[in-house]
C-alpha cells in the first residue's frame, strides 16, 4: 500500500493485540529496533517504569496474587493482581514510532488490528494452547470471563474471539482522543481509582509522565559480524552478548550441531552467564578482560513470553520488535478491552527483590529485539518471546546461523536446550549418546515436544527468506507490491 517496514512493525503490533490477547496487549512494554535504509539504527525503548509516583513509601508494597502456569515438562509461578501492574508503554510506543518513522495514515496502519477485534479472529491451535496457559489470569476478572468465557464456556480452538471493545478504542486513537485519554484524561483517571481501590501501586502521575526513550543499540561482535541488541538498562541484550562471547570457547570447527561437545558448550555457557549475573556482571565489558577470560576458562574445561515481529523491506528499511504484556494482571482499562501487564510480579525482571527501586525506573527486561550485520550489510532481523529463555533462544539461533552455516529457517527450527539454574531442559532431536554424556555433568530433563518454553524466534533476511517458529505458530511471508514507493525516510 506505499508504506514501509516500520508501518508494517506497528500494524502487526496492533493486530498482535488482537489476535494474541495471551501474549500481546496495549497495556504492556516493548522495544522496537529501527535500522533505516541509509543505515542509522535506534533503539525506541518503549517498556515498562516502575509505578507508585505520589504514593508514601509506606504503600509502596505489591499486593501480588501468585498463580502457578504448567507447561508440559515445567511450571512456573508468576505473581498477578493490580499490585503486578507496570506504567504501561505499548500503545504510546507504537503511536511514537508511527509519528517518527512511519508513512501511511494511521488510520490505515490501524485498520486490520479494528477490523479483526469487531469482525473476530478464529483461535488456532497456538492461540489455544497459550489460552489454556493462563485460564485463572484471563479470567480473575467480570471482564475477563465475558471475554473468554462467553456463554459459560472458555475459548477453544475453533472459536471465534471477538473484542468490540479494543476496536472502538483502537478507533479513538486516530484522532490521538485515545492516547491522551488513556495516559492524561478520563481512562487514566478511572485506572488510577481503581488501583487505589484494588490495592495496585499505579498513579495518575505515572501515566502522565510516562515517556518513549529513544537509545543507541548496543553493538556485539560475534565471530566477524556485528549485532545490534537492546541496551542496557535492559539486560537481555548484554546477557545474549556475554553468552556469545562465552560460546567462542571453541571454535566451530571443533563442533558439530549436537554433538556431546556442542551440547556441553551450551550448558556450560548458559550455566556461566546465570553465575555471573548472580555476581552482578551481565555483560563481557563489567567482567574485563580478567574475569572473561577466566569465565572462558571455565566454559572450556566443561565443555571438554512474548511477541516478536521481524521485518524488512525492499528499501532497505529493517525493523525488530519484541513486545510484553508478561501474563497479564487480569484487570483490563473499562470501557477498552486492553488489559494491563504484571511486569511487578515477574521475578526475573526483579532480581534484587520486588520493588527495590523506587517509582518512575525504566524496569529492565529479557526482551532483544536484534539485527545481525556484515559490514555495513543487514543479514538477519530477528527476537524471541519466552520469559527467561529469550537469551539462550535467540544464542542459540545466532550461533546456528554463525557457528554451523544454517539457513534462518533450519537455525530456527532446530532443537534447543536451556540450563534453568538447576537442571538441562532439552528439547527433542538430540542423539542419545550427546544426551547420555551430558548427564554425566549435569540434570538432564528430556521433554517429548517442542514447546513454547523454549522461546519463539522469528527471523528475516533481507534476500526473501524468513522463519517463523513453529513453537509459537510463527509465520513467515514476503509481500510483494508491483510498484514500490519511491520515497525513502
Amino acid at each position: 500500500m506505499g508504506g514501509n517496514a516500520f508501518d508494517a512493525t506497528v500494524a502487526a503490533g496492533f493486530a498482535a493485540t488482537v489476535a494474541e490477547p495471551a501474549l500481546a496487549s496495549l497495556g504492556g512494554g516493548g522495544f522496537l529496533l529501527a535500522r533505516t535504509a541509509v543505515g542509522r539504527a535506534v533503539l525506541f525503548d518503549f517498556f515498562v517504569d516502575t509505578p507508585g509516583q505520589g504514593l508514601q513509601p509506606s504503600l509502596l508494597e505489591p499486593h501480588f496474587h501468585p498463580v502457578t502456569v504448567h507447561f508440559p515438562g515445567s511450571e512456573q509461578v508468576f505473581n498477578v493482581g493490580m499490585g503486578s501492574v507496570a506504567v504501561p508503554g505499548v500503545l504510546r510506543g507504537y503511536l511514537h514510532v508511527h509519528r517518527r518513522l512511519g508513512r501511511l495514515p494511521l488510520r490505515e496502519v490501524l485498520a486490520p488490528a479494528i477490523d479483526l477485534a469487531r469482525e473476530g479472529v478464529l483461535i488456532n491451535r497456538a492461540q489455544a494452547y497459550f489460552l489454556d496457559l493462563l485460564v485463572p489470569i484471563l479470567t480473575l476478572t467480570a471482564t475477563g470471563r465475558a471475554l473468554f468465557e462467553p456463554d459459560g464456556r472458555y475459548q477453544v480452538e475453533g472459536n471465534r474471539f471477538c473484542n468490540p471493545e479494543l476496536a472502538a478504542f483502537l478507533e479513538s486513537l486516530v484522532d490521538d482522543d485515545g492516547e491522551r485519554a488513556f495516559y492524561e484524561g478520563a481512562l487514566a483517571q478511572r485506572i488510577a481509582a481503581d488501583m487505589r481501590e484494588g490495592g495496585g501501586l499505579l498513579t495518575l502521575a505515572d501515566l502522565v509522565s510516562y515517556r518513549v526513550i529513544e537509545r543507541e543499540p548496543l553493538p556485539v561482535d560475534v565471530r566477524g559480524l556485528r549485532l545490534l541488541t537492546n541496551p542496557p538498562p535492559s539486560f537481555g541484550g548484554s546477557l545474549i552478548a556475554l553468552l556469545l562471547r562465552l560460546l567462542e570457547a571453541r571454535a566451530p570447527a571443533d563442533l558439530q550441531f549436537g554433538s556431546p561437545a556442542h551440547l556441553a558448550l551450551l550448558v556450560a555457557a548458559m550455566e556461566e552467564v546465570d553465575r555471573r549475573r548472580a555476581e552482578g556482571y551481565l555483560s563481557p565489558v563489567d567482567l574485563g578482560r580478567p574475569g572473561l577470560s577466566e569465565s572462558l576458562e571455565r566454559v572450556r574445561s566443561a565443555s571438554g513470553g512474548t511477541t516478536h515481529v521481524s521485518v524488512c523491506d525492499a528499501e532497505g528499511n529493517a525493523a525488530s520488535m519484541t513486545i510484553s504484556n508478561g501474563e497479564g494482571s487480569g484487570y483490563f482499562v473499562p470501557g477498552t478491552g486492553v488489559m494491563l501487564n504484571n511486569m511487578m510480579g515477574e521475578d526475573d525482571l526483579h532480581p534484587e527483590g520486588f520493588h527495590v527501586s523506587p517509582p518512575g525506573v525504566r524496569v529492565a527486561s529479557m526482551m532483544a529485539p536484534s539485527l545481525l550485520l556484515d559490514g555495513e550489510q543487514l543479514r538477519l532481523v530477528l527476537g524471541s518471546g519466552g520469559s527467561k529463555r529469550i537469551r539462550t533462544a535467540i544464542a542459540q539461533v545466532i550461533s546456528n546461523l554463525v557457528d554451523f552455516g544454517m539457513a534462518p529457517r533450519a537455525a530456527v527450527e532446530a532443537s534447543r536446550l536451556h540450563w534453568d539454574g538447576e537442571r538441562v531442559q532439552v528439547e527433542p532431536g538430540f542423539a542419545e549418546a550427546s544426551l547420555a554424556a551430558l548427564a554425566t555433568r549435569w540434570p538432564v530433563n528430556c521433554w517429548l515436544t517442542q514447546d513454547v518454553y523454549f522461546g519463539g524466534v522469528n527471523a528475516v533476511a533481507p534476500v526473501g527468506e524468513g522463519a517463523g517458529d513453529p513453537r509459537r505458530g510463527g509465520c513467515a511471508a514476503v509481500v510483494e507490491w508491483p510498484e514500490p514507493f519511491s520515497e525513502s525516510r
